[in-house]
């Protein structure tokens, strides 16, 4: 960390140009370029390990600073009505189209993955805004049957108030739009913390939600070297009433304990393990484009990836060949360059992790099938795709998430074998089979312990479906009809001292209008 005390951040000429604005923290409808702790953090590029940005090192101040921000702006928004709010979230969906290829760019800087992903995600973040601004005009109401003619009951919809995100580095624009568009469409204002690796992104979706004419305070993001830091005044301050997180599973827990003082709303993405199954009768062309899609997606950094492979034992050597193929001629390099499918993993760590799983692996007796690894002699953090063989589920590689490109076959004989070993871990995020047999697939729907089934698909995130897990994965959902709920109060009115207007006379049934 370097002291500016007399200095603003220092930030490359580009990146300044990608954020739209000169970077630094966005609280309360302001951009400050000076922390009060008077500290900076490096953002670096991890294919080149060229540093981007010095940032504004925020903390407690600044939190609470866009804490009392909120605070000021949140009657005003939750007052103002779902035409309104949706105009606006409109008006961010179709600027984010407009700008796809400068956020891609940025993207790709700070992340790594290529350019056309982040596309991809630049399009999909705007998709949540279209989405959500559709949902606005949908939240309902009811009128509930009274049991007494003298009352009435009506249920009526109303925003929580101020809600605080925390996003992940590997989806820097998906993770903070999803979100942020789902809490503004319930008329909440929301504190965005963004992961200190990726803020970047972050930023540039304030500038533009700025510009769009979101009032001051609605919407802030306050980047800080330390994560403590800045969710620690979140967590404390009764006012905050929803906490949506997406990150580690330790992570989540320490939340989850903060949250109970407050009794704050929680809702928490805490990562997956998922298996992917091929049966004996599945198209094995299909399947390996589902797993090269889901596996490969983000270099392997994905919360959804297939991390467990269940092959068939009849079919496994097919489709291990199919794929072992595929992996190998996947080009692997910068990816702002041409033709790159597989970019840098985020850091060192990430990298030596992925390494750590194969050599555990080889160790414990698996077959290397496609060899890879680190690639030597680069000042990024690269790692070629590695294909497994005879992996049993002791070895690290079955029981925790590779966060890589590392890809383990495991064989299986019978369906409740494979179902069973499937569902052998505390996570419970994301699961994909592939089979043509219809009803082992709604065997499989029912009997999988996860909140997500890709049967024949290997791309399951959508807006329109209502992504979360199950078990250690955690709760609530994000996306769909469900996910605007975790921003929303049901507010239960009675009625009473109803006139009630006169019963009609009885008429006991006779037998001639019986058989009328």
């Amino acid at each position: 960390m370097t002291d500016t005390s007399t200095a603003g951040p220092r930030v490359d000429d580009d990146v300044d140009r990608l954020i739209g604005a000169r970077a630094g923290l966005f609280v309360g409808g302001a951009w400050i370029g000076r922390a009060a702790s008077g500290r900076t953090f490096p953002v670096t590029d991890p294919a080149t390990g060229r540093t981007l940005a010095e940032l504004p090192d925020g903390g407690p101040a600044e939190t609470r600073a866009a804490v009392e921000a909120a605070e000021r702006a949140r009657p005003g928004w939750a007052a103002t009505t779902a035409l309104e709010r949706s105009a606006l979230l409109r008006a961010v969906a179709q600027r984010l189209r407009a700008d796809t290829e400068r956020l891609a760019r940025l993207i790709t800087l700070e992340q790594g993955k290529p350019l056309a992903e982040s596309r991809g995600e630049v399009l999909y973040s705007a998709s949540f805004f279209d989405w959500f601004a559709e949902e606005s005009r949908r939240v309902q109401g009811g009128v509930v049957p009274a049991p007494s003619r003298t009352k009435r009951i009506l249920v009526t919809r109303r925003p929580t108030g101020i809600a605080a995100a925390i996003t992940p580095w590997n989806f820097p624009a998906a993770a903070a739009a999803r979100k942020l568009a789902a809490a503004l469409a319930a008329g909440c204002p929301m504190i965005v913390k963004p992961s200190e690796v990726t803020p970047l992104t972050a930023l540039a979706l304030a500038r533009i939600i700025e510009e769009c004419g979101f009032p001051p305070g609605v919407v802030s993001v306050v980047t800080g070297a330390d994560p403590a830091a800045v969710t620690a005044p979140l967590m404390d301050d009764f006012r905050v009433r929803v906490l949506s997180f997406t990150g580690s599973r330790p992570v989540g827990e320490l939340l989850m304990r903060q949250a109970a003082a407050t009794v704050k709303r929680v809702t928490m993405e805490l990562g997956g393990h998922a298996p992917f199954i091929v049966f004996a009768d599945a198209d094995l062309s299909a399947a390996v484009d589902g797993a090269l899609a889901s596996k490969m997606r983000n270099m392997g950094q994905t919360c959804v990836c297939a991390n467990r492979l269940y092959v068939h034992e009849d079919v496994a050597d097919e489709f291990q060949e199919a794929l072992r193929a595929r992996l190998a001629a996947m080009r692997v390099g910068n990816g702002l360059d041409d033709g790159v499918e597989i970019g840098p993993l985020v850091d060192a760590r990430a990298v030596a992790k992925a390494g750590a799983h194969v050599a555990d692996a080889v160790a414990a007796g698996a077959t290397v099938v496609l060899d890879g690894g680190p690639v030597p002699g680069t000042a990024g953090h690269f790692f070629r795709p590695v294909l497994l063989r005879g992996v049993d589920d002791t070895m690290l590689i079955a029981r925790e998430e590779t966060f890589g490109p590392v890809t383990p076959i495991m064989t299986f004989r019978t369906e409740d074998e494979v179902v069973a070993r499937a569902n052998a871990t505390e996570f419970g995020l994301a699961a994909y089979c592939y089979t043509n047999d219809v009803g082992r697939a709604f065997r499989l729907v029912d009997r999988l312990e996860f909140g997500i089934i890709g049967l024949n698909d290997g791309i399951v995130s959508t807006t329109e479906g209502p992504f979360g897990g199950v078990k250690g994965s955690g709760f609530g959902r994000e996306g769909g009809s469900a996910g605007i709920e975790e921003f929303l109060d049901p507010v239960y009115v009675s009625i009473g001292n109803v006139e009630a207007a006169a019963p009609p006379p009885h008429h006991p049934i006779t037998q001639e209008d019986d058989r009328a």
